[in-house]
C-alpha cells in the first residue's frame, strides 16, 4: 500500500488510527499493539500477499535468536552465544542475497563463464533491505545487551510499524518500544494528530506534485536510446536529482508524520542534504539511518579509523560500495558506492592537510558531484550513464542547433512568444525553458527549513490553513496519478 494511493488517505490511515486508540482509552494495551501489527500486516501483505509468510518467518527466527542472545546465553548450550549471532547474521543476508542478488550473480557468472546458468527469476520482496538490516541491528545489540525483547507481539510492532516498515528510517528497539510502553502515549494527542497531518501534506505534496513532475523528464532522458545536448542532459540529470530528492523527502516526512499521529517519533532520516558543503556533511544528512547502520555495523567492525591511514581509507571505500550495492543488484550501484567511497577518501585527505574551500565554492562541488553520481545510480546501463555525462559536456554542439534542429513539439510552450525567446538564447536552451524554470523553482526549495522542525513547534492557523492548502492540491494529484511508487520501494 502506498501513503500517496486513496485507500490509505481515506481508509487505512484514519481506521487504523481510530480503532488504536479506542482500544487504549479501553486500556486494552495489548489488543492495540495488536491492531497494530495486524494493521501493518496488511499494509505490506496488500502490495503482493505471497510475500508475507517470508516476512513472518523473518520476524520468527530473528525474535527466538535475538531472544536468546538477549539472556546472555545461547539457544543450547553447547553453542556459543556469539556463534549464534553469526548464524543469526548470515541466516539473514543469504534470505537477503537469494532475493536481490540470486539472479544477478547468475547473470555475471554466465557473462563471464558462458556456462548458461538457469536460474528461475526471482522477485525482489517488498521491504526486504529494510526489514533484513533492521533485525540484524536487533541481534548484534542483544548480542551487546543494549536491548532486550522477551514478547514476540511487541518484537513485531517493532519491525512491521507501518510509517516505517517499506523505506525506513531503519530504527533500533530502543529508540521504538519505550515509546509504545508510555502511559501517555495511550491516549489521543490531538496537537500531535495535527502537526503529524502538516507533516504529511508537506511530504505527500513534495511527493506527488513536485517529484512525480520531474519523474518523466528523468525516464525521456535515461530511458530512452536518443542523443542527448547539452541542456537535454542537464535537465534530465538534475530531473532525477530532484525527482529523487523530494520523492525520498517526501516519504520521510509522510512517515514522521504519521507516526506522530500515534504518538510516536521516528528518527529524523533527511536533513536537507542538497545543502552539504561537503560530501561527509552530505552523508550526515541523506537517508541518516542508512549511514548510521553502515556506520556501527560495518565500518567500525572493519577498523574504522583505528589502523593506518590507508587502512582508514580502505574501510570507508569498502563501506561504502557495500552500500552502493545494499541498493539494489547492479554495477551501476556498485559504481556510484565506489565514487561516494572515493570522494569521502578525497575529502579525509583534504583535511588532512588542513585545506579548505569558500562556502559557496564547497557547496557547488559537492552539489555537482552528487548530481553526477546520480547519473550511474538512474541510469540502467553504463552506456546509458555516459550518454547522458557526454551530453553534459557538450556545450559547443547544443550552441550549433538551430530552430530547425528542434521539434515543434520544444517550442509549443511559449506561443507566439517563441520567436522573442530566440532572438535572445540558443534554440536547445528555449525548447528547454519550462524544465530549467521548475528545477529553478526546485533550487530555490533547498532553501527552505526542513518539515521536520514542525515536531518541535506548535502549529498555529496559519500553518494549519498552509499545510491544508497543501494537502488539498496533493489529493487532487493524487487522484489524477496512474502510477506513483516511490523510488526506495525499489531498493
Amino acid at each position: 500500500m502506498l501513503f500517496n494511493s486513496a485507500v490509505f488517505l481515506l481508509a487505512f490511515l484514519p481506521t487504523t488510527l481510530v480503532v488504536y486508540f479506542w482500544l487504549c482509552r479501553l486500556h486494552w494495551t495489548t489488543a492495540a499493539q495488536g491492531w497494530l501489527v495486524l494493521a501493518s500486516l496488511f499494509f505490506y501483505s496488500y502490495w503482493k500477499l505471497e510475500h508475507l509468510p517470508l516476512l513472518l518467518g523473518s520476524l520468527l527466527l530473528n525474535f527466538l535468536i535475538g531472544n536468546e542472545l538477549s539472556k546472555g546465553r545461547a539457544m543450547r548450550s553447547d553453542v556459543p552465544r556469539r556463534t549464534l549471532l553469526i548464524i543469526g547474521i548470515v541466516g539473514n543476508l543469504v534470505l537477503l542475497g537469494y532475493y536481490k542478488y540470486a539472479n544477478f550473480f547468475a547473470d555475471n557468472i554466465n557473462g563471464l563463464t558462458g556456462w548458461g546458468l538457469d536460474w528461475p527469476k526471482v522477485v525482489l520482496p517488498l521491504a526486504i533491505s529494510f526489514f533484513t538490516f533492521q533485525q540484524i541491528a536487533y541481534l548484534v545489540d542483544s548480542y551487546r545487551g543494549q536491548t532486550r525483547e522477551y514478547d514476540f507481539l511487541r518484537y513485531a510492532l517493532f519491525i512491521t510499524f507501518f510509517p516505517q516498515l517499506i523505506a525506513g528510517p531503519i530504527v533500533h528497539h530502543h529508540e521504538m518500544m519505550p515509546q509504545f510502553a508510555r502511559r501517555r502515549n495511550w491516549v489521543l494527542n490531538h496537537q500531535h494528530v495535527l502537526t503529524g497531518l502538516c507533516i504529511f501534506a508537506v511530504g505527500l505534496f513534495k511527493k506527488v506534485v513536485i517529484a512525480d513532475t520531474f519523474a518523466p523528464w528523468a525516464t525521456q532522458g535515461f530511458d530512452h536510446p536518443q542523443t542527448l545536448d547539452f541542456f537535454e542532459a542537464w535537465v534530465t540529470s538534475l530531473s532525477y536529482t530532484f525527482q529523487l530528492y523530494f520523492d525520498f523527502s517526501g516519504y520521510c516526512d509522510m512517515a514522521m508524520g504519521a507516526a506522530l499521529m500515534f504518538n510516536i517519533r521516528l528518527p529524523l532520516n533527511f536533513n536537507s542534504p542538497y545543502k552539504s558543503l561537503d560530501i561527509q556533511d552530505f552523508w550526515r544528512r541523506w537517508h541518516m539511518t542508512l549511514g548510521r547502520f553502515l556506520r556501527d555495523y560495518i565500518y567500525i567492525p572493519l577498523g574504522g579509523n583505528r589502523g593506518a591511514g590507508w587502512m582508514t581509507y580502505g574501510n570507508l571505500f569498502i563501506t561504502f560500495v557495500i552500500g552502493g550495492l545494499w541498493h539494489g543488484a547492479s554495477w551501476m550501484f556498485v559504481i556510484w558506492g565506489a565514487l561516494h567511497g572515493g570522494a569521502l577518501v578525497v575529502h579525509r585527505a583534504w583535511k588532512a592537510l588542513g585545506l579548505r574551500m569558500p562556502r559557496m565554492l564547497a557547496w557547488l562541488t559537492t552539489f555537482l558531484f552528487v548530481n553526477m553520481t546520480w547519473v550511474f545510480f538512474r541510469a540502467n546501463t553504463l552506456d546509458d550513464a555516459l550518454r547522458v555525462l557526454r551530453g553534459m559536456v557538450d556545450l559547443p554542439g547544443a550552441l550549433a542547433k538551430t530552430a530547425d534542429d528542434i521539434p515543434t513539439a520544444g517550442f509549443a510552450w511559449g506561443g507566439w512568444s517563441i520567436d522573442l525567446w530566440l532572438q535572445w538564447l540558443p534554440a536547445a536552451m528555449v525548447a528547454q525553458v519550462p524544465h530549467l524554470a521548475a528545477i529553478s523553482a526546485a533550487m530555490f526549495l533547498l532553501t527552505r527549513p526542513n518539515a521536520a522542525r514542525l515536531m518541535d513547534v506548535r502549529i498555529g492557523w496559519p500553518t494549519t490553513v498552509a499545510c491544508a492548502g497543501l494537502m488539498g492540491v496533493a489529493l487532487v494529484a493524487t487522484m489524477a496519478s496512474t502510477s506513483s511508487v516511490f523510488l526506495y520501494f525499489n531498493f
